[in-house]
């Protein structure tokens, strides 16, 4: 087999595995999103080796939630997922969510199918305005780390976002720096009924979702030091 059809291979099972089947429009595959998010978000909650997210879950000015990010090795390699970011407001009240895409590209020897979640602490003002533009590039509209695993929840990280991920797999992470963050205008219409845009849902709070209710609640608990979920 050829480089290219290997490439070609490669980049169907990105897309076959980023896609939910045909039959979901945007609002299914948005409500679906969000609940998956919700797990996620416990999963990381709950793990032992995630003390610096769960112990700083205070500090974050907002939360970006991937459930699931697929990375495609082989020749050509890719990642990519879909997002719901919660941001918090007024009187540590959080808004949304607003859903976003999450994309990158690399080029390397590499063979197989990752899924990964990711939980990216948006951590300063710099961090949420980039993410309310029309597309973000981590690293360089705003910085990004891993967050520390393991021992070291006091360690500090002086970045605009924070990223952790678990995965199970070939792979052992995904790489976040270069990657492309943009909202899912689609899904973010289709879920709450009407064309608005992030800093609608996010910062002005004028749509709400009762679906989401759970997922908000898990953050209002998890960043005011209640009871993990």
């Amino acid at each position: 087999m050829t480089k290219m059809h290997t490439g070609m291979l490669a980049c169907a099972a990105l897309l076959a595995a980023l896609h939910t089947p045909a039959m979901a429009g945007p609002g299914d595959e948005a409500r679906q999103h969000v609940e998956m998010a919700q797990t996620t978000l416990s999963n990381f909650l709950r793990d032992p080796n995630m003390t610096w997210a769960q112990a700083h879950m205070a500090d974050a000015k907002g939360v970006l939630i991937v459930p699931k990010v697929v990375k495609v090795g082989f020749v050509f390699g890719g990642s990519g997922g879909r997002g719901v970011l919660v941001v918090r407001g007024e009187a540590g009240k959080w808004n949304g969510p607003a859903f976003y895409t999450v994309s990158t590209a690399s080029v390397g020897f590499q063979a197989g199918v990752s899924v990964s979640e990711v939980l990216m602490m948006v951590m300063t003002d710099k961090g949420i305005n980039s993410l309310l533009s029309t597309a973000t590039k981590l690293g360089a509209d705003a910085s990004v780390a891993a967050g520390p695993v393991g021992a070291g929840a006091n360690t500090t990280v002086p970045e605009d976002i924070v990223a952790f991920s678990r995965s199970k797999g070939l792979y052992g992470g995904v790489a976040l720096d270069g990657s492309v963050v943009k909202p899912a205008d689609d899904w973010n219409s289709a879920y709450y009924g009407k064309q608005v845009l992030p800093p609608d849902i996010l910062i002005k709070g004028n749509v709400h979702n009762k679906q989401a209710d759970k997922l908000v609640k898990a953050l209002t608990d998890a960043s005011s030091g209640k009871a993990k979920q």
